[in-house]
């Protein structure tokens, strides 16, 4: 019988779909799951802070990083890199511990190569116009962002069918709880039980 592992969650969704909020919201009330925190080039926000966002970096230490095969995945958005640690995710995993990665639907494809029992979801806003509606009503970007945010959306939400579970975010409590219940049937999956409880089976 194999050694109890952790699980590793991947949560995808379009700009403005609620992944943040929702993925906060259950790493809140689960402290059995940790958040995998990914290194990017990105300059940071002024609320951010390097190590708790993200592990922020020079695009020539990324690049050196790629070369040595430290990232499980990595992608250009939007001009920046991004790119998932190797290490973090394998240690935590290794040590029983559930891992949650926030990422895109090509990023899920590349650790899903890597990681075919990974749990991949995928958020969706109840539509297209509410998810308009909720980037325009944060005030943070300009027409033509929200524009080229909204074309970006409408490709990525093409890529839902290939993720295992689909949960709608249309009311937050409810999203929050399908989110919920997709964690505690990983967690009870039979081969998962019979490795952590072995002398029950």
């Amino acid at each position: 019988m194999t050694s109890p592992a952790g699980i590793l969650f991947i949560v995808a969704a379009p700009s403005g779909a609620g992944k943040s909020s929702l993925v906060n919201a259950l790493l809140r009330a689960d402290r059995r799951i940790e958040l995998s925190i990914s290194f990017t080039t990105r300059t940071p926000r002024p609320s951010e802070e390097n190590g708790r966002e993200y592990h922020f970096t020079d695009r020539a230490t990324f690049e050196a990083m790629i070369a040595a095969n430290d990232f499980l995945e990595h992608a250009e958005v939007y001009g920046n890199l991004y790119g998932t640690s190797r290490r973090q995710i394998e240690t935590s995993l290794a040590t029983d511990r559930d891992v949650l990665l926030e990422i895109d639907w090509q990023g899920a494809a590349q650790v899903r190569r890597l990681f075919p029992e990974a749990v991949p979801i995928f958020i969706l806003p109840p539509s297209l116009d509410e998810l308009g509606r909720r980037l325009r009503n944060r005030g943070e970007d300009a027409p033509e962002i929200i524009e080229r945010r909204m074309a970006v959306a409408e490709d990525e939400i093409r890529h839902a069918i290939e993720f295992d579970y689909a949960i709608i975010n249309k009311d937050f409590g409810e999203a929050l709880a399908d989110l919920t219940a997709v964690v505690r049937a990983a967690r009870l999956r039979s081969d998962r039980q019979r490795a952590r409880f072995p002398s029950l089976f």
